[in-house]
């Protein structure tokens, strides 16, 4: 049996892997973009942790004398129309993005992965009936499938977790899947059953751990997805409810009035989201060039 050993794939892409900070200033080198997605990963996970830190204001106090202020030294990126400091809604934001984005991705994947590797590893009836679901759930794109489920459950945190994770359920399925019909025949699996090691044990012991490779590809890739999706509903008011300061309804709020008059309202959130995602890709397209050999250039 085989498991994925990350600094072997490293080694194998040409890397000095005898410490860590080997291995890191190796990503750097190879892969510059994906490096620069790292940071700015690792920027927006620190401003999530942090936030009481590095924030002067509380996003949720209201003061009517700085409605629509201009940034300023005392409001960096200026304040909205209730008079609540912009970037600390940014910055406490970014758990709301962050709590959606991992949620809906564990909630999500684990779904996918029991079903996938269920239907794949059993096959009969039983990928059938996995696999009709899959096509039902898939049937939709992917917002889309968000908007139906938070619009029956309701604007809440937990609602769009659940939404957005059950959007995820179904390429996750089919990548544990793809990979469980091919492990699955595999002589280590034989061997397994000619020692009389029971089919749950062969499958959670022995194929799962070949299958996460595609899986973390999968993860790193529709992280960026989960941040859109929240915002698109935020924006759409089916997400995140206030007072929460979500990214999409500080967009909401402010696009259509006050672009012209207050635009920093709309390019300080915007900006955010559109660094945020981007830097998931980046991240994403290394995490695969590392892990798929087929990748590499």
């Amino acid at each position: 049996m085989s498991t994925i050993d990350y600094r072997a794939e490293l080694a194998r892409a040409g890397a000095n892997v005898d410490g860590s900070w080997s291995a890191a200033r190796f990503f750097v080198r190879r892969y510059p973009l994906g490096a620069a997605g790292a940071a700015i990963m690792a920027v927006f996970v620190a401003a999530a942790i942090f936030a009481p830190l590095i924030t002067l204001y509380d996003p949720l106090t209201t003061n009517a004398a700085l409605s629509l202020a201009r940034p300023s030294a005392a409001h960096w990126l200026g304040c909205d129309f209730m008079g609540r400091d912009v970037y600390s809604r940014i910055i406490y934001g970014a758990r709301i993005s962050l709590a959606v984005g991992l949620g809906s991705l564990g909630l999500g994947l684990t779904s996918g992965v029991i079903i996938g590797l269920t239907s794949g590893y059993l096959g009969g009836w039983i990928d059938l009936a996995a696999q009709r679901l899959i096509d039902i759930l898939q049937s939709l794109p992917l917002l889309v499938m968000a908007l139906l489920m938070t619009a029956s459950l309701g604007p809440s945190l937990r609602n769009t977790i659940i939404a957005i994770s059950i959007a995820l359920i179904p390429s996750s399925a089919r990548v544990v899947r793809a990979n469980t019909l091919s492990l699955r025949e595999q002589p280590f699996v034989e061997s397994a059953r000619a020692i009389g090691m029971s089919d749950t044990r062969i499958a959670f012991r022995h194929v799962l751990p070949n299958t996460l490779a595609p899986l973390i590809v999968l993860a790193t890739a529709q992280l960026g997805a989960t941040i859109l999706i929240e915002a698109a509903l935020s924006f759409l008011g089916l997400g995140v409810p206030e007072p929460h300061p979500s990214w999409g309804r500080m967009l909401s709020e402010s696009a259509a009035e006050y672009v012209r008059t207050a635009p920093w309202l709309v390019i300080f959130p915007g900006i955010t989201i559109s660094a945020v995602v981007f830097g998931t890709n980046l991240l994403g397209d290394a995490v695969r060039d590392i892990l798929d050999p087929r990748q590499r250039g």
